[in-house]
């Protein structure tokens, strides 16, 4: 296996500076040199075979458990390599690049097809997995209001604090909300974006999640900013909401419903949305053909989770009869919030593994490294699609957005 990965290896880079060194000893340079250098080292022969099957899954899972080694360099180093080396044009990708490998990637596109999706039961175990790592570890890399999905860098020098700060603006003014109106945040994370919306607006919040760490932050937090009359927050499966609001709000929540409830997600939304509503959903997607959820991030990071393609959402929305009224695709926003968390983690990591051990900070480490390099160079964005049930609910042009934003930055 070794030999037919260094002839993998061989084809694959030809730029950058790659030094690998093989469980026998023996080394290989790869690339022109240019770039920073990356030396990697395999610890057993077990590791080069499995990532030369399945590099998906295995280049993690070898770099979590110690038998795969950055010697110099970082891994997010060598994803650069590896990603700027593959012809984008092409859409040539590393996990596909073999007729066994497309066989895998079939396999797994299979069973998500085929998956039960996220029942009520399975989504709170999946949320939980994830979402009820302690807070103290979500410090280590988050702004201060806990922001877990992409930011809004109105500019390249905005901070990590500004940018969250931005994308809390702009949705908020998508939504067209007016004083006093009632919204429903789904998948309210810590309750940043709800107590925004409740403090600038006057608004009604009712935020929903199933993370019972998640819950107890966000609940505390209204307390603390005496909004807790305004912003309320519960443990509850968008499902068995029964209300309805003036405004409906998701951000990154989305990519945890599973393929298969789609058309149950936007008829929910379209029942318990107002008629003259407006909802505002924001998630990540890919710009390509569905595909799998990385194997890697499926099984260690966000069980049941899947980035669906446009094509995959536009007719579930459709058969809910809802209006689009305006779609914004951020392309490289999640990408530069991905590397100020990169950069934050990797600052605090000694922190990290007083909380956790080695191999869990390798799998974060990796983690983050790898959805950056999904953003940046594997056509991973985000969407923002506005709905409405009415055609006549929202301006019929986009400069009333620009305006909120300038009354709300003057506020702030």
């Amino acid at each position: 296996m070794k030999s037919l990965l260094q002839r993998f290896t061989s084809k694959l880079i030809s730029k950058g500076d790659l030094t690998i060194t093989w469980s026998d000893g023996t080394h290989q340079h790869l690339g022109d040199g240019s770039g920073d250098p990356v030396h990697i080292r395999f610890n057993s022969s077990s590791a080069e075979r499995a990532i030369g099957i399945d590099p998906a899954l295995k280049l993690p899972e070898c770099y979590m458990n110690g038998d795969l080694d950055v010697l110099e360099g970082d891994i997010y180093r060598l994803l650069h390599i590896m990603f700027t080396n593959v012809d984008a044009d092409l859409g040539v990708d590393i996990a596909r690049s073999t007729s066994w490998q497309r066989m895998l990637e079939r396999t797994r596109w299979l069973r998500t097809l085929i998956s039960r999706g996220n029942d009520v039961i399975l989504a709170r175990r999946n949320v939980q997995h994830h979402y009820d790592l302690s807070r103290e570890f979500y410090e280590l890399f988050l702004d201060s209001d806990r922001q877990y999905s992409c930011a809004y860098f109105e500019s390249p020098q905005a901070t990590l604090e500004e940018a969250q700060l931005a994308k809390k603006r702009h949705i908020a003014a998508k939504m067209a909300l007016r004083p006093g109106q009632s919204v429903l945040d789904i998948g309210c994370g810590w309750g940043g974006m709800g107590l925004y919306l409740a403090r600038n607006f006057d608004a009604s919040v009712t935020g929903i999640t199933l993370s019972e760490e998640q819950l107890a932050v966000a609940q505390q937090r209204a307390i603390e900013a005496e909004l807790s009359d305004q912003a309320k927050f519960m443990l509850r499966d968008y499902r068995d909401i029964r209300s309805k609001f003036d405004r409906i709000v998701s951000v990154g929540m989305f990519e945890h419903v599973g393929l298969k409830n789609f058309d149950e997600f936007f008829a929910k939304v379209s029942h318990i949305l107002s008629d003259d509503g407006v909802m505002l959903l924001h998630f990540i997607g890919q710009m390509d053909e569905p595909s799998p959820t990385n194997p890697f991030v499926e099984k260690y990071i966000f069980p049941g989770g899947y980035i669906p393609a446009l094509s995959e959402v536009m007719p579930a929305i459709e058969r809910a009869r809802l209006y689009v009224t305006d779609i914004e695709v951020l392309r490289l926003h999640y990408a530069e919030t991905l590397r100020h968390w990169r950069e934050r983690f990797m600052a605090r990591r000694e922190k990290a593994l007083s909380m956790y051990d080695e191999r869990f900070c390798r799998m974060w480490e990796f983690y983050l490294a790898g959805s950056e390099a999904a953003f940046r160079w594997q056509g991973s964005i985000v969407f923002q699609v506005q709905l409405s049930k009415r055609v006549d609910t929202l301006p019929i042009t986009r400069g009333y957005i620009e305006q909120e934003e300038d009354r709300l930055r003057a506020r702030q």
